[in-house]
């Protein structure tokens, strides 16, 4: 028999999963030592050098606009007139799979957002994911190095192809294993009672 995971699936780039972190840094703490916790990024949007298109920047403010006003949660507006914006995930997504080898994944990842949300740099560049792994103690030039090797880009695509086997429903999810089985856990991005009960609701079944 497996023991019970709780999967938390994410891109270190999604506007949602900012919104999310104070209700999910809550439901952790109250998690821990009941079940296993686990890490997965999804993959939100493949390598680009492609200038992110007006409509898609508007969409995304709007987006950002609608979190802050429904969570309360911090934006820096600053990024869209700072940063030249691309659709572009995948390397923060690879960020995140270098990070896990170092057991600094939580740290990295919370890092990129408070740089894209409150710092206004953009984390589809290189140089930023570089300066956040030297900021956590990673040596520059070997992560540099990383983020180009195949072998990271073959576990991100590998662990994409895991996650949308999942019952998600876009970023972030929540989904636990069980009985040899993923249960979606449904999100409530104000409160952190309500999915605690539902998780341990199936673990007492």
């Amino acid at each position: 028999m497996f023991k019970p995971v709780l999967y938390y699936v994410y891109d270190p780039m999604c506007s949602w999963c900012w919104g999310y972190q104070p209700v999910w840094l809550s439901l952790q703490e109250k998690l821990k030592g009941v079940i296993d916790i686990q890490y997965r990024v999804g993959g939100l949007a493949p390598d680009s050098d492609s200038p992110m298109p007006k409509e898609m920047q508007v969409s995304l403010q709007q987006i950002w606009q609608t979190i802050s006003q429904q969570l309360g949660t911090k934006f820096n507006f600053d990024f869209w007139s700072k940063c030249k914006p691309k659709r572009s995930t995948y390397p923060a997504c690879r960020a995140m799979i270098i990070a896990r080898e170092f057991n600094q994944e939580k740290a990295f990842y919370f890092a990129v957002q408070q740089a894209y949300y409150l710092q206004a740099k953009n984390p589809s560049d290189v140089e930023t994911l570089v300066d956040i792994a030297h900021s956590l103690g990673i040596d520059k030039n070997f992560f540099e190095k990383q983020l180009q090797e195949n072998d990271v880009t073959q576990k991100l695509m590998a662990e994409i192809e895991v996650v949308r086997k999942m019952p998600i429903q876009g970023f972030p999810s929540l989904v636990l294993y069980i009985n040899e089985q993923y249960i979606a856990i449904p999100i409530d991005y104000l409160y952190w009672e309500k999915t605690y009960k539902i998780i341990m609701e199936h673990l007492n079944e």
